[in-house]
């Protein structure tokens, strides 16, 4: 099973323009992100895949790959199934390009579902972890995820799901840890397929899979991850580097 890991990465940033050209202890977050998921050893190839001449030139002059985007993409799936459509992989793993303090651990788990998925029900793998703090919950930020009994996801919602209609009934509330691990053949579909109604509504990429049938195997993790999205994220990540 040939397994790479592809970092989609953007210049333009709503919140921080420009954040993965951030120094971060002499070097930028975006090669310090894809020197981290070549360091973990559980990927053949890495790629960081960028519509920036920045970006594409920053990740060349460090001995790194990257991957020009010949269009325009509504999200990072579209950016990495145009990457890699023409390669001979089994499996892709989306790594966050502003993450450059990835942990091996979740990563392994969430490859672990596709080694022992000898009948192939699963398309998709990715990450979730329980959550207690109501602000927690309820903050449309921390996209929440409810599964059935094998942990396939059912749904996924910014809003509280499920609704505590009753308070005793020890439900867990469990948040989505955006790292996707795919088949190659489900992100594909997912490129080609247009954009329906719960997708559009929520702006979740993940329900478009849902939507079209596809399966979502979850996996509980204790790793949030450290991304950096503000300035302030930016600083506490170099103290943590000091």
């Amino acid at each position: 099973m040939k397994i790479i890991a592809v970092i989609p990465a953007r210049y333009a940033s709503t919140r921080f323009p420009a954040k993965l050209m951030q120094d971060l202890g002499g070097k930028t977050v975006i090669t310090r992100t894809y020197q981290a998921a070549l360091g973990t050893g559980l990927f053949d190839d890495v790629f960081v895949v960028t519509d920036s001449d920045i970006i594409y030139n920053e990740i060349v002059a460090n001995g790194g790959k990257a991957i020009m985007s010949m269009k325009e993409h509504e999200s990072g799936s579209d950016r990495i199934a145009e990457a890699v459509q023409h390669m001979d992989v089994d499996v892709v793993v989306n790594v966050q390009g502003d993450e450059p303090f990835i942990n091996k651990e979740p990563l392994a788990d969430v490859l672990e579902v596709f080694k022992g998925d000898i009948a192939r029900e699963v398309d998709l793998a990715s990450l979730m972890m329980h959550i207690t703090d109501p602000e927690d919950i309820e903050n449309p930020n921390n996209v929440k995820v409810i599964t059935d009994q094998k942990n396939f996801a059912l749904y996924f919602s910014r809003s509280v799901i499920p609704y505590p209609r009753d308070k005793e009934a020890g439900v867990k509330y469990m948040r989505h840890i955006g790292i996707y691990a795919f088949r190659k053949h489900a992100l594909m579909d997912f490129y080609n397929l247009p954009m329906q109604k719960l997708e559009a509504s929520e702006k979740l990429e993940q329900l478009r899979y849902l939507e079209y049938g596809k399966k979502i195997k979850m996996v509980q993790t204790s790793h949030a991850g450290i991304g950096i999205d503000t300035p302030e994220d930016l600083e506490k990540a170099r103290k943590m580097l000091l």
